[in-house]
């Protein structure tokens, strides 16, 4: 049934009581990133702690969720560890669909618990499980048990997280249904921080389709534009991988920390390669039929049994570029140990490939010494960088527990900033120029999806900041209203604002169709508030030498552009923010 109002559960596990409530804004936030917005500056405490225990860690949807193919994300939203100000993260798996079928718009998790735990939630059930004997414990064997204590296939979602997140190290991710995260800006540890281990949510509810031929007409449209055209192809076949022979043509991708753009060695990270002899199946979220999430294979010995383990990795450009191309590992199957290590850590995999190659840099460099890095780092040495990632989310000693806190925090206290290849966060995998380079370092989630900076470096020279700033705040635009759905950005060229209009006119929301212009930027700029509100300024960002010092297919960075870039757009943060 189609409704106005927000219904969200907030449990407290502080006390273990749970509230669920009606709550206003349907024709105001729409849902997902305004949803969570809106919960944040009604549960948060600005001015306190991230780690606070009664700060919110919060999970929304969106009105299309379960109507409609590729609105297959959940927003996380909460305070960061990274940066001790309002973040949000985006995650998708099964957990979109187990909240819409456990009637929730939102959860919000308010508290933390006694001892090691569980939150199970459903239409049905709602309750908390002492799991103790799991903390430590590595994403793997967290799976394998947490299956076992809630079977059940369908829309069920279960959330976890590992010892990283126990650490509460911000590279800490949620890891949701084995190959999909809430990666970025350190979810993670806000759960190890409340003693939450896992959150399992159970879609044992139902809701009806809309009556009548609009609803059907509209679904058919965009299956068909999802499967039968051209639209959505590149994400099933390559992938995203499909980007590191591109960007390394374009002279564009992050090699061994920076220090190059292209290196003919990539061919053996490429997607293409990948593909030929790494590929073992497509998998996808649910509620998508594209399948963009591509996982290939590690073997591994067992000598005592004399006997092999094939395990299933899944993989992305982020990934390949984090630990591939960053650290110049250069072997598609050993980038897939070195994601594989990291997920059993529950780290976000971009986190610690950043990381490590500034630490390579540091010591080649003499900032450290094998003291602190513990194994001997070196640009392409894969086994060096498996003990590292277990070294940093462990936190095994104390250059490893500064690491695991940000680069640049380690930067901070052994030196190097220059070459800490930081942009808010560990940066994502595009070198394309000055407009992504503002782009991620002062946008709101930190993230290359934040706005299409990374292509619109790829048209031609000649634009002025002003313009820059126009498109990014434009596309911004755009994107929110698109996370507030919640879809998959993958499928914006699908969802045009005329079909995102007709798919919110053919479920009953026709205000929301009606007034998406004025919603987005009302999302966008409460977005923006609370980032500000809580301690946020951009003209406090910096960005580091590196990424002035580099060369892609357009020349040399300009310096003067880049300057004139980020002071131009954090005025109009600021401006946005009111």
């Amino acid at each position: 049934m189609i409704r106005d109002h927000f219904k969200v559960l907030t449990v407290d596990l502080s006390t273990g009581q749970r509230t669920i409530a009606d709550i206003d804004g349907r024709d105001t936030v729409a849902g997902g990133s305004g949803l969570a917005a809106m919960l944040f500056e009604k549960y948060g405490f600005l001015g306190k702690p991230w780690n606070e225990p009664g700060q919110p860690l919060i999970f929304a949807i969106g009105p299309l969720t379960g109507y409609f193919p590729l609105m297959s994300k959940t927003v996380c939203a909460f305070k960061s560890p990274y940066h001790d100000q309002y973040a949000e993260s985006h995650g998708g798996g099964r957990s979109a669909l187990s909240l819409r079928f456990a009637d929730f718009d939102a959860l919000v998790i308010i508290g933390k618990a006694a001892s090691p735990s569980a939150l199970i939630v459903g239409s049905r059930q709602i309750e908390m499980k002492d799991v103790h004997y799991l903390w430590g414990t590595d994403l793997q064997v967290a799976g394998k048990v947490l299956r076992r204590m809630f079977p059940g296939g369908g829309h069920r979602t279960i959330l976890r997280i590992g010892p990283a997140g126990e650490r509460q190290s911000p590279m800490a991710c949620i890891t949701a249904d084995t190959y999909r995260h809430f990666g970025r800006l350190g979810g993670g540890a806000v759960m190890g921080s409340k003693n939450l281990k896992a959150i399992m949510i159970h879609g044992d509810a139902s809701f009806p389709l809309p009556a009548g031929n609009d609803y059907v007409k509209v679904f058919d449209k965009v299956h068909a534009d999802m499967t039968d055209t051209d639209m959505m192809s590149k994400y099933h076949n390559l992938g995203t991988p499909g980007n590191v022979a591109v960007m390394n043509d374009l002279k564009a991708l992050p090699i061994r920390n920076l220090q190059a753009t292209a290196d003919p060695a990539t061919a053996g990270i490429t997607g293409e390669r990948f593909a030929e002899v790494a590929l073992l199946r497509n998998a996808a979220c649910a509620g998508c039929p594209v399948g963009c999430i591509h996982i290939g294979f590690v073997r591994e010995r067992f000598q005592k049994e004399n006997r092999y383990l094939y395990r299933q990795i899944s993989y992305d450009h982020e990934l390949i570029f984090a630990v591939g191309s960053m650290l110049g590992v250069m072997d598609c199957f050993e980038v897939l140990k070195l994601i594989d290590v990291a997920e059993k850590m529950g780290l976000d995999v971009m986190s610690p490939g950043v990381a490590l190659a500034w630490a390579t840099e540091a010591l080649a460099k003499g900032f450290i010494t094998e003291k602190e890095t513990l194994v001997p780092l070196a640009f392409g040495n894969s086994s060096s960088y498996q003990a590292a990632i277990e070294h940093l989310a462990l936190g095994t000693n104390e250059f490893y527990q500064i690491l695991s806190q940000g680069t640049m925090k380690a930067a901070e206290q052994y030196r190097g900033g220059d070459f800490a290849c930081v942009l808010g966060q560990e940066m994502a995998g595009y070198a394309t120029g000055e407009t992504f380079f503002v782009s991620q370092a002062l946008g709101l989630r930190h993230s290359h999806l934040d706005a299409g900076g990374y292509s619109y470096d790829q048209k031609p020279k000649g634009k002025t900041a002003e313009d820059a700033v126009k498109f990014l705040v434009r596309d911004e635009k755009g994107r929110v209203f698109l996370t507030s759905m919640v879809s998959c950005l993958f499928a914006r060229g699908v969802y045009t604002d005329e079909t995102l209009g007709n798919c919110l006119k053919s479920v009953g929301y026709a205000k929301l169709a009606d007034d998406m212009e004025k919603i987005s930027g009302d999302i966008q700029r409460l977005r923006w508030k609370l980032r500000i509100r809580t301690g946020y300024r951009p003209e406090n960002v910096s960005i580091p030498k590196r990424f002035a010092e580099i060369t892609t297919w357009k020349g040399q960075i300009d310096k003067t552009f880049l300057n004139e870039l980020k002071e131009a757009y954090g005025k109009s943060i600021m401006s946005m923010a009111g």
